[in-house]
């Protein structure tokens, strides 16, 4: 029965109705059929008689008549018609994968054919160091109606851009939208230690259990839909009976460039398990660092991280083999140094991918792309694009931080009798 309701609601988002006439002028022909009842109408009133009953009350009855319908049609029209719809039955899905970005305010949304593209920025200086990237293919969705014309390879790309839908909205508000449901109550992690529930027998943290809402028959639907710009991004959640209706409110996107990494010129190249890159970060925040550095050698030690702070220096080596490196491709010697707590911003994402690839281009940008594995059997993919330490500014930055925190160590420091030491 389900499904039968969903094939003729397929089927009927594919021949939308059109009315006879037209938007343009469903106006004009209201205002006249107006004028025409009122002439009629006070026409008939002058010259009461049976006569004038065929000739003149039914025309001034058959013109008020479609008034209403018309100016009703032409209210409906005005509802702006959303041009993108999507239906997911899996809220907790689509608030993981959301959940991986989330470091910034705003999130900028782009709208295309194949899917919906969420895309997160951190700015300093005047210059975008970290971007977050999350895209949710149409394949995650049950249903998904984009009509957004498809731009030609002729045509120029500034005029393709513009044709598809750009936006900002809260990322905030989205994150507290989806898990108004209690989605963000499931295990998040792919390797979350059994003994953190003792009562927990699903040995896939992932997939749906005996207890989940799938097996008890109380799936959720969430759905999408935008009508155009300056309209709202509305959410529907329904669960259990239960309808809930968010409009987020959509601001013009912001005209900053994004990090551009040079795929053909890659130095290096690292395809690994999450959970390693994990741990090594991990390992490595315990000395509190600012700076993570990273080499990449055709020899030993291969691929390490290293990072020092107040507390001491940490460096984790991983070795070239299919147990640890699935993919390992360097050139030759490729070193960086990045802020530490930006790549901090992706351990969401290590924590709930499978697969991690790192790779680094000429220009010394980090690209670090999560392979997320999504109910059903698919895959969904979560990219990092991280700006490099410039060297002379880094030293800067370090001496300037010391002698800030010696100026404070001894300007504490007081005599009994008030004078400093």
């Amino acid at each position: 029965m389900e499904s039968s309701l969903h094939k003729v609601w397929e089927s009927a988002a594919g021949n939308p109705f059109v009315p006879t006439v037209g938007k343009e002028s469903q106006f004009f022909v209201g205002f006249s059929l107006l004028i025409i009842g009122v002439l009629l109408s006070g026409l008939f009133g002058l010259k009461r008689s049976l006569l004038a009953v065929p000739l003149l009350g039914v025309p001034a009855s058959a013109a008020f008549a479609p008034h209403p319908f018309t100016m009703s049609a032409t209210g409906e029209d005005e509802a702006a018609v959303p041009i993108f719809k999507a239906v997911s039955s899996s809220a907790r899905q689509l608030f993981q994968l959301l959940n991986t970005i989330r470091f910034a305010p705003k999130v900028q949304v782009q709208i295309t054919a194949q899917g919906i593209r969420f895309a997160v920025e951190e700015s300093r200086v005047m210059q975008v160091t970290v971007l977050g990237i999350v895209f949710l293919d149409k394949a995650l969705f049950t249903t998904f109606n984009c009509a957004v014309p498809t731009p030609e390879v002729d045509a120029d790309q500034e005029d393709a851009s513009d044709d598809i839908p750009s936006f900002q909205i809260s990322l905030v508000a989205l994150l507290e939208t989806l898990q108004i449901f209690g989605a963000a109550d499931a295990a998040t992690s792919r390797f979350s230690k059994p003994e953190n529930d003792g009562y927990n027998s699903n040995i896939r943290p992932n997939r749906p259990n005996a207890f989940s809402n799938q097996a008890l028959g109380m799936a959720g639907i969430c759905r999408f839909s935008y009508a155009g710009e300056g309209s709202p991004f509305s959410i529907i959640l329904e669960e259990a009976g239960v309808t809930t209706v968010c409009n987020l409110n959509t601001y013009d996107p912001e005209g900053s460039e994004e990090i551009p990494f040079q795929r053909d010129a890659l130095q290096v190249k690292v395809i690994m398990q999450a959970r390693w890159l994990f741990d090594a970060i991990q390992e490595l925040n315990s000395a509190t660092p600012s700076r993570l550095d990273i080499v990449a050698l055709p020899g030993k030690p291969y691929f390490s991280l290293s990072a020092t702070g107040h507390l001491g220096s940490v460096t984790v080596d991983f070795a070239k083999g299919r147990e640890l490196l699935e993919t390992f491709t360097v050139r030759e010697r490729w070193s960086q140094s990045y802020r530490f707590d930006m790549v901090k911003a992706a351990l969401e994402a290590m924590r709930l991918a499978s697969k991690v690839s790192v790779r680094g281009d000429e220009q010394g940008v980090l690209s670090l792309q999560f392979m997320v594995e999504v109910e059903g059997g698919g895959v969904s993919f979560v990219d990092f694009r991280f700006v490099p330490f410039i060297r002379g500014e880094e030293d800067d930055d370090e001496e300037e931080q010391s002698g800030d925190a010696e100026d404070e160590e001894y300007g504490d420091m007081e005599d009994d009798d008030g004078t400093e030491l």
